[in-house]
């Protein structure tokens, strides 16, 4: 009777969970356009002093347990420059109501329970491992583009944001503009994600790049075809893209990083 009514109490929990989470973020970005409507969540970690490594060890040694467990992997990266934290994880959840789903919380307590590590072993060596973590649930591009974006790059732009009471669709929508005039002048896409719940930040960028070089290399791109770019992204010149972002911004912070071996 025990197990059954834990079972019972799981299922329920699980319903309400989809129910209380499973809505749209609201508002609309100025442009018009949709919030993006994948479902992640992102955790940012500090390693304890010294233990950079172990923490990284750790959580390579996890991996195979997302395997077993149906869900996919984290993308993860390390910082060199910025902000406070030292790792960076994007764990794909889809949506509340699937994530949470009996099905999935089943197949995922049976995966962790037997990795080398139980739960509780891991959570205890994280802990000792970690000083400061940060989470953040947000909507992003579909997983598809995420892993696109991910393959063979091996460098990370990160820009979060705190938007200014009332402008999180106006900033949403400058992202927007400067994708665009990423693209005009031959670079790649940032990924934009949005806040749902967690932290206080609402917006992040994140862009990824096959080395440093590509993220830096702007010198060589003419006068002419930046101008270009920023009057088809809507700008009145490359020079008013910083400026623009800052009229919607409370704070932000950038953050640059490589991947993890």
């Amino acid at each position: 009777m025990k197990k059954r009514s834990r079972s019972i109490v799981m299922t329920l929990v699980s319903a309400m969970l989809a129910a209380l989470f499973s809505f749209a973020a609201p508002g609309a970005p100025a442009s018009g356009s949709a919030w993006p409507g994948y479902l992640y969540k992102t955790t940012f970690v500090r390693a304890a002093p010294g233990k950079l490594l172990d923490l990284i060890a750790l959580c390579k040694s996890r991996m195979e347990a997302y395997d077993a467990s149906g869900d996919a992997r984290p993308f993860w990266w390390r910082h060199t420059e910025g902000d406070q934290w030292d790792l960076m994880f994007l764990m794909p959840m889809g949506s509340y109501a699937e994530y949470y789903s009996k099905e999935r919380l089943a197949q995922r307590k049976r995966a962790f329970e037997a990795a080398p590590s139980s739960p509780r072993e891991f959570q205890d060596k994280l802990d000792a491992c970690s000083a400061w973590r940060e989470d953040i649930f947000v909507m992003g591009p579909p997983l598809e583009s995420v892993k696109r974006a991910f393959e063979g790059t091996s460098f990370y732009h990160l820009e979060i944001f705190i938007a200014l009471p009332g402008k999180q669709a106006e900033l949403y929508n400058e992202r927007e503009m400067e994708n665009v005039y990423q693209v005009g002048i031959g670079r790649p896409e940032t990924m934009i994600f949005v806040r749902d719940q967690g932290a206080a930040w609402d917006v992040y960028t994140l862009g990824c790049y096959k080395d440093m070089k590509q993220w830096a290399g702007t010198g060589d791109i003419s006068k002419e075809t930046k101008e270009r770019a920023a009057h088809q992204a809507g700008f009145k010149s490359p020079d008013e893209i910083g400026p623009t972002m800052r009229t919607f911004i409370d704070m932000h912070r950038d953050t640059i990083g490589s991947a993890i071996k």
